[in-house]
């Protein structure tokens, strides 16, 4: 069996390019140079807020209702938050939002 794949249009950075008053969230999982690799994400595809995991975290990434995540803002603050629920960590990125 053969898979033949073709690259596709980066479609968060197409919305970072036409997004005017829009806020834009995007969401990075990094293994490596986490903060580095999502601050690069954050300013290549125009985003206001970025949500930075690391799956090889103990409860973090998938098939865990929990999660560890660092949110980086477009001014480069970063607020690293402690392990919780994934239902909670919406709760908080909305909240951030709203401010």
């Amino acid at each position: 069996m053969e898979l033949t794949l073709q690259p596709t249009v980066d479609i968060l950075k197409e919305l970072g390019k036409a997004k005017g008053k829009r806020i834009l969230v995007g969401f990075a999982l990094e293994t490596d140079n986490e903060v580095v690799n999502a601050k690069k994400k954050l300013k290549g595809k125009n985003l206001d807020l970025i949500v930075l995991n690391n799956p090889g975290r103990a409860g973090a990434g998938f098939g865990t209702d929990t999660n560890i995540a660092t949110l980086i803002y477009k001014n480069g603050k970063a607020e690293k938050l402690p392990k919780m629920k994934k239902t909670e960590l919406a709760e908080v990125i909305f909240d951030r939002l709203k401010k």
